[in-house]
């Protein structure tokens, strides 16, 4: 007798097998057994179950793994995630681009009071221990497991200031990461386009990182860099340079992952802005010549040609110096603002420039008709020069403005997309189609990212086996991050299971209208249970957190 058997699907077990029609048991939140079915339709004795799932005409096979999501606060304000399960997420991973959920001291607090306010998030912590606590009473959809940021340990030591931080410093930035990675945290992730990360140089980095390569005695067998032995801890990174600078961006990457002796992953690889589309091959060539000396790289990509951040990243980083209200300072201050207006012109001279930013979200409701607006098009509705709407923008709304950036390449996505150590990340935040976070035009990769890779990539571009993409999205980022027992179809691993026909999968979110189910999933299970049935969402909430090593 088993809890649940999945019977006569399409079995693909993430490891990169020849998919094979089989059953599969599960009981306790575990898979019992994996069996191929025979010739004639059987797959040996009758199994008694309580619950029999016919799998017939569909695709059975790991839950997919978000290598790069930002739910840490999403998910308090609305533990549903629907716009992740629907698309057959089952885990993700968090505290991307320098921001987690902790540390969270002095200044990296404060910082973050606006985002808590936003969603009524009434609780405060400072450890991952107690964030941790929150997430496990909330009760959530799916699993989270999170990377400790460089911008909240740095915001907590010496705030935003724009220096180089002193040995002292260092030190307690050192001691910040060693108790985020003893609380769970599974590495170190920078985000060095934003403030404070900006302001690091490498050798901070490099010394940081160098804490994940000190054996964990707390984890027997652990050893969170040795080659081969064991878990390791993770350097990801959202690079100085996704454009201009993008090559010396990526030896920076390199250059750490091979001083401190850690596994480096490259958020989003790209090639942004028209100029800089030709140095994909020469950013390729970089990666594997380090692959091939035995340093271990890997990155993740969402299957669109747009990005998506903050709008104030559009200013010289100089601005962001001292924080929110310096930046806003700045900007209000006609001489000073001068200067920045020049300096944007002087980087992007091009008139469509404007054309390729579209408003994602505004935090008033009086600016809410900007939501999906190109920059271009609000300035000629005011009748203002873009460079001027862009400060207007920025003011009226204190900075808290998303925007959707236009930049990329189709022929370069597709070669990311084909290189077999990229992963699938969103980049988002898990959102629901009510409630609290459904709100704005965020981007649809939230929404559609792993349907879209599966049904027009894969399925109708033919850049890869079936096997080989799940693989690429269940057990590769699994072994990657060191996630335990999860990304393959076997006895005794967690059940996180999606059903879905491979001939319907495919998204439907776009950019005038995010908030859009995929199609072709049927069922998503998370640790035995369905969060996903026929297609709607259950009131199941079985997600865990995951921790380093456990």
């Amino acid at each position: 007798m088993v809890d649940t058997v999945i019977q006569r699907g399409l079995v693909i077990d993430g490891i990169g097998s020849e998919p094979f029609e089989g059953d599969i048991g599960i009981t306790g939140g575990r898979i019992v057994f994996v069996k191929k079915t025979s010739p004639s339709g059987r797959s040996g004795p009758e199994v008694r179950a309580k619950k029999k799932i016919d799998a017939v005409g569909m695709v059975v096979c790991p839950g997919f793994i978000d290598t790069h999501a930002h739910s840490e606060f999403t998910l308090l304000a609305d533990p549903r995630a629907e716009g992740k399960v629907l698309q057959g997420i089952t885990t993700e991973i968090n505290g991307n681009c320098g921001l987690s959920a902790a540390p969270l001291l002095g200044e990296a607090l404060e910082r973050r009071e606006d985002d808590l306010k936003e969603f009524n998030i009434r609780e405060r912590w400072k450890s991952f221990r107690e964030y941790f606590r929150l997430l496990h009473e909330r009760g959530i959809s799916l699993n989270f497991l999170t990377l400790a940021g460089h911008g909240n340990i740095r915001a907590s030591v010496l705030g935003y200031e724009g220096r180089e931080a002193t040995d002292k410093e260092k030190k307690r930035m050192c001691r910040l990461l060693a108790q985020s990675l003893s609380e769970g945290a599974i590495g170190l992730s920078t985000g060095l386009i934003y403030p404070p990360g900006v302001y690091s140089d490498t050798a901070e980095l490099i010394e940081l990182s160098r804490v994940m390569s000190i054996p964990d005695k707390t984890i027997p067998g652990s050893h969170r860099a040795g080659k081969g032995r064991g878990i390791s801890g993770i350097y990801t990174t959202h690079m100085r340079s996704e454009g201009d600078a993008l090559i010396e961006s990526i030896q920076e990457t390199l250059t750490i992952g091979k001083e401190a002796d850690v596994k480096v992953h490259i958020s989003h690889i790209k090639t942004g802005g028209e100029k800089n589309w030709h140095k994909a091959d020469e950013a390729v060539a970089s990666i594997e010549n380090a692959r091939k000396k035995g340093l271990r790289v890997t990155a993740d990509r969402y299957p669109y040609i747009a990005a998506s951040t903050d709008l104030d990243t559009i200013l010289p980083e100089w601005t962001y110096e001292g924080g929110n209200q310096e930046e806003l300072r700045r900007i209000k201050n006609p001489e000073i603002r001068e200067r920045i207006r020049k300096e944007i012109l002087y980087a992007h001279p091009e008139k469509r420039y404007w054309d390729s930013i579209r408003i994602a979200t505004v935090a008033s409701r009086k600016n809410a008709w900007m939501e999906g607006k190109s920059i271009a098009e609000i300035a000629g509705i005011k009748g203002a020069e873009p460079v001027d709407m862009l400060f207007r923008i920025l003011i009226g709304e204190k900075l808290r403005a998303g925007a959707i950036f236009l930049s990329m390449h189709e022929e370069n996505l597709k070669k990311f997309l084909s290189l077999p150590y990229v992963m699938i990340g969103t980049d988002s935040s898990a959102r629901s189609y009510s409630g609290p976070t459904c709100k704005g035009k965020p981007h649809p990769r939230g929404f559609g990212s792993f349907p879209r890779f599966l049904g027009e990539y894969v399925r109708d571009k033919g850049m890869l086996s079936i096997q080989e993409a799940v693989h690429r999205i269940t057990m590769l980022p699994a072994r990657t991050f060191g996630i335990q027992d999860r990304g393959i179809l076997k006895k005794g691993a967690f059940a996180d299971i999606v059903l879905f026909q491979y001939q319907k999968i495919r998204d439907r979110a776009t950019f005038d209208e995010p908030f859009l189910r995929p199609e072709g999933i049927h069922m998503v299970m998370v640790n035995g249970k369905p969060v996903v049935w026929d297609g709607e969402t259950t009131l199941h909430r079985p997600g865990r957190v995951l921790k380093y090593g456990r």
